[in-house]
């Protein structure tokens, strides 16, 4: 199962969270900051298991994870307003 971790660099804050659950080390604080001066995390490049963890801590449900998982796509899907990440399922 390999997984895909998307990161909207303008939402995110940078605390680290994602950087400090990540299994695989997958995610890193980037060295260039985002317009509002935080040092957002980014993808490391490395072999990412879609665990969906660091989407689940993000306070500032700024990640998404895109999942193959056999037949199926799995992906948490960005929230609207102030809700939370949930997982989303979709057949391929």
């Amino acid at each position: 199962m390999a997984g895909k971790i998307i990161i909207d660099s303008e939402r995110c804050k940078g605390c680290g969270l994602c950087v400090a659950v990540c299994p695989k080390g997958s995610i890193v604080v980037a060295k260039k900051s985002n317009t509002r001066g935080y040092f957002p995390a980014c993808p490391a490049g490395t072999d990412c298991t879609g665990c969906a963890i660091c989407a689940l801590v993000c306070p500032d449900a700024a990640i998404q994870v895109q999942r193959d998982d056999n037949d199926r796509i799995r992906s948490t899907g960005k929230p609207t307003g102030k809700s939370r990440p949930t997982l989303v399922e979709e057949k391929t």
